[in-house]
């Protein structure tokens, strides 16, 4: 094919060479085109034919040769030819094709006598150009005109994403009085396709039954588009079945419009049934098979029609390439993208979007970045597409210098005001952090979507905000945009960061007004609102309610009750799960493995345990961070040491729950080992980890170590110490004997001091017997909670051991009189997967008697080894008067009564 052309345009470039006078009229000598294969050096031999210039210049329009067709004009100009109307025309069409619209109009403006073929070319020329206003104006000026006149103006608006004005054109053909032919047909319903009008279509389809070309494979195709792009797949159906001849563009409009439909099964059935009736494929059909099984993740049986578009020879094919590049990465598989994608002959704009977006989608950010800057080196321009992929992957690495660079690329076009990039460059910067540019890029949109709303949003709530999100909302609303699923999410979540109840009301009042009540990831959002707002009731009522009962719902409720300290319920509710066949994920088992910590249960824990190993959930930092935490509030620290050192990947999470094990059961040494082992793992301490050291300094009484810790916080992690820090400092200043230097620092502390820190205090001061400063933490104490019993107490006893007995009893009659009782001890045991609870001097349990002989006998035991309890610490009651005996006494003491 290659060498025809050359042969043909060394022939066509030696005949132009020839002076004008060998040219008679409007013909020339020529070869004929069959002997070009075996030309000789001259063409003195050659068997001629007689061509005209009108051949000559269908030739070069053949040939896309925009300089021999100039020079095959100038000969015809210079021989002084005047050109008949046929002749004109095909010049015309030859600069049309070379995109030459100036010398076709100068061309047309000359010519004399002008026929239907001079305006429809002039019309098709103007239409193919985008240039709709010229193609009417000769459209109109036309005396008269034919089909083809009318089928360039309606598809030349089709073209040009104008289908408003190409049915108004066709209206007016009809009303004209000219016939419709099959091409009329197929514009029209392609463009009723584009505006979804499916009612004008189906008038359309009466038409075409009614001039009898219900039986033409053109306009049945197009039929068959129509309804499938009008989201009507089953009269779709019904016109395909019907069809008396099918074609490839039948099969592929209906694979099409099963795919563009959902269906993804039956669009793959169908393209087998289109193999098996012999019908050629093509790339729109590889394309939708292939987006087939990127809806459905089939990539075996995309790997399968790979192979056969491969053996079909569309291998080298670019779109067919590009559409299997897309299945794989949509299936995960970019290992095979990538592959494919490298092995390309050449790549299109869409081809780099596709890998872009599934390097993006894949956790590969930097491959897609990399391969955005493999797009900017390529000559291609980039799109909307490639600029989201590109945001979208530093929103995934928090590549805020990255974004501003990509930012930066989108300044520079017009596609800066394009809505999906800046919802994507909103998204960004939301990601990052960078709350600022997010809402200057917000603010700068000149349209808004609901996505736009969504993501500065959502970046607000993400970043903590909670006032701004629901601010932002609020300005949604009166902007009249109608609130999304997405758009409930996050200002539920900002409700329930800020245990905002009633506007979460608000906001569940008005779901109810727009029908989404019952929707599922809606109901999942209010169940966590109401959770976390202590409506622990109402979330149940919610969760109950919604249509389809999600994950997000249990894992809400479940956490919701552990938040409340209602541990039993919310392992209740875990059972309540499992028996409706739901399957727990990793935040499931977190939730009841927080639980089973916060009871003591070790027996439900393990048996977590064991289902998560079956799972092989460990490698999860989350769930290997709660195992951690749940072996050492219950006690094992082999197991959570064990735990600890198994884990895969360890957090900050993680470290903090073991230094905290280490640190709660008197570990001091170990914690801070742990500790230090952290630095060089390179994870940063938090304010959890400093608590856990300093509360280790407490019980190893290390005085210098503890202020070292105390001021490193903020000197070389930049962490401004909080109450449970000041806190652990007055006990380990306390404890080393430094009461003044604890109520100091207590003086001098940024913020005012809360009740822990002067109970605190006041603990130190019992250890000490410092009987003054005592008394000022209780004069504290009870400006900020006069109803705490529990400070009255602690003086109390600091008062007992100081034998300052007339303080103890006024300390009594206080209490007294203003009503005030020590709360009851309690405490709990697991025994045969079964909680038992037991108050101080309780004798509600069933086995109370058992239990009482069983105390009996231990304190037995307990005076023989020499152990006798210090009755002299008891004030008793004033009304109830003297104890009578020494047993009430030691009955007293044993029971942990709440009237001693």
């Amino acid at each position: 094919m290659a060498h025809h052309q050359n042969s043909r345009l060394w022939l066509i470039t030696k005949l132009l060479t020839y002076p004008p006078k060998l040219l008679h009229g409007q013909l020339l000598h020529i070869v004929t085109f069959s002997a070009i294969s075996t030309l000789p050096p001259s063409l003195e031999e050659l068997p001629t034919k007689i061509l005209s210039f009108a051949h000559l210049f269908q030739e070069c329009s053949k040939l896309n040769s925009l300089k021999l067709g100039k020079q095959a004009h100038a000969c015809m100009i210079v021989s002084g030819v005047s050109p008949m109307k046929f002749t004109s025309n095909c010049l015309i069409q030859f600069y049309i094709k070379t995109s030459h619209l100036d010398d076709a109009r100068n061309v047309f403006d000359k010519m004399i006598l002008r026929d239907v073929v001079s305006y429809n070319s002039m019309i098709a020329g103007y239409a193919s150009h985008g240039k709709m206003g010229m193609a009417r104006t000769f459209f109109d000026l036309m005396p008269e005109r034919d089909v083809v006149s009318w089928n360039s103006m309606i598809s030349g608006f089709l073209r040009n994403d104008e289908c408003g004005k190409a049915l108004i054109v066709f209206l007016e053909m009809g009303r004209s009085g000219v016939k419709f032919d099959r091409t009329t047909f197929a514009v029209v319903l392609k463009s009723c396709a584009v505006l979804g009008l499916c009612d004008t279509g189906v008038q359309i389809h009466g038409l075409v039954i009614r001039m009898g070309y219900d039986n033409d494979v053109f306009a049945t195709s197009a039929l068959v588009d129509m309804y499938a792009k009008c989201k009507e797949l089953y009269d779709s159906l019904c016109v395909f079945s019907e069809m008396s001849q099918k074609n490839w563009v039948s099969w592929s409009a209906l694979i099409a419009g099963c795919v563009q439909n959902n269906q993804h099964v039956e669009g793959l059935e169908l393209f087998k049934e289109m193999q098996n009736e012999r019908v050629g494929v093509s790339q729109s059909v590889y394309a939708s098979v292939f987006r087939s099984c990127a809806g459905l993740s089939y990539i075996r049986l995309g790997s399968q029609l790979h192979a056969h578009a491969l053996k079909s020879d569309f291998g080298s094919d670019i779109i067919v390439g590009t559409a299997t590049l897309d299945m794989y990465a949509k299936c995960g598989s970019m290992l095979d993208a990538q592959k494919l994608f490298n092995s390309l002959p050449n790549h299109s704009l869409q081809s780099y979007n596709a890998i872009i977006i599934g390097f993006a989608r894949s956790d590969k950010s930097l491959e897609a970045l990399q391969v955005f800057r493999l797009l900017m080196k390529s000559g291609l321009v980039f799109d909307e597409i490639s600029l989201s992929g590109a945001f979208s992957a530093c929103a995934s690495i928090k590549g805020s210098i990255e974004g501003h660079q990509v930012h930066g690329l989108a300044i520079k076009t017009t596609l800066r005001s394009n809505v999906c990039v800046a919802n994507a460059m909103l998204d960004m910067y939301g990601k990052c952090g960078a709350l600022h540019e997010a809402f200057c890029v917000f603010d700068e949109m000149e349209t808004r979507d609901a996505v736009s709303w969504n993501a500065i949003i959502s970046a607000h709530e993400q970043n903590g905000s909670e006032e701004q999100t629901l601010s932002l909302f609020a300005s949604m609303l009166r902007s009249k945009m109608e609130p999304d699923e997405y758009t409930y999410g996050s200002v539920l979540k900002a409700c329930a960061a800020q245990q905002a109840l009633n506007t979460g009301m608000e906001i569940h009042d008005r779901i109810i007004k727009s029908g989404m009540g019952l929707e599922s990831f809606i109901g999942g959002a209010l169940v966590d609102m109401y959770g976390k707002c202590g409506m622990i009731e109402e979330a149940i009522k919610v969760h109950h309610r919604t249509r389809e009962k999600t994950m997000v719902s249990w894992n809400a409720i479940i956490s919701g009750f552990s938040l409340l300290k209602q541990s039993e319920d919310a392992q209740k509710f875990y059972s309540l799960m499992l028996e409706t066949g739901m399957e727990p994920d990793n935040f499931t088992y977190a939730a009841v493995l927080d639980t089973c910590a916060n009871l003591a249960t070790i027996g439900l824990g393990k048996q977590i345990h064991a289902h998560i190993i079956k799972l092989d959930l460990q490698s999860d930092v989350y769930i290997s961070s709660t195992l951690v935490d749940m072996y050492s509030k219950c006690g094992s620290m082999e197991n959570c040491r064990l735990m600890f050192e198994k884990a895969p990947r360890r957090d900050f999470v993680t470290w903090n729950a073991m230094i905290c094990g280490y640190a709660n059961h008197g570990l001091g040494e170990e914690a801070l080992k742990t500790f230090e082992r952290m630095k060089p793992a390179k994870v940063n301490p938090n304010h959890a980890t400093f608590l856990s050291v300093l509360r280790a300094c407490v019980h190893m009484g290390l005085l210098d170590k503890g202020l070292y810790y105390f001021d490193s916080m903020l000197s070389e992690h930049g962490l401004e110490p909080q109450a449970e820090h000041y806190a652990c400092m007055v006990d380990i200043l306390g404890r080393a004997g430094r009461v003044g230097q604890a109520l100091k620092l207590i003086e001098e502390m940024p913020f005012e001091a809360d009740a822990v820190i002067w109970k605190t205090l006041l603990g130190v001061c019992k250890i000490q017997g410092n009987v003054e400063i005592a008394e000022k933490a209780l004069a504290m104490l009870l400006h900020l909670d006069p109803q705490d019993s529990s400070a009255y107490i602690l003086l109390s006893n600091i008062y007992a051991d100081s034998g300052m007995w007339d303080r103890v009893a006024e300390l009594r009659k206080i209490m007294k009189y203003k009503n005030l009782r020590k709360e009851p001890g309690c405490s709990w045991i697991e025994v045969k997967d079964e909680v038992h609870t037991f108050l101080a001097a309780d004798k509600s349990h069933p086995r109370c008697e058992e239990i009482y002989e069983k105390l009996d006998v231990l304190i037995g035991e307990i005076k023989w080894a020499g152990y006798l309890p210090h009755i002299d610490l008891i004030v008793p009651d004033e009304e109830a008067g003297e104890y009578d005996n020494l047993e009430e006494q030691e009955t007293c003491i044993y029971s942990h009564s709440s009237s001693c």
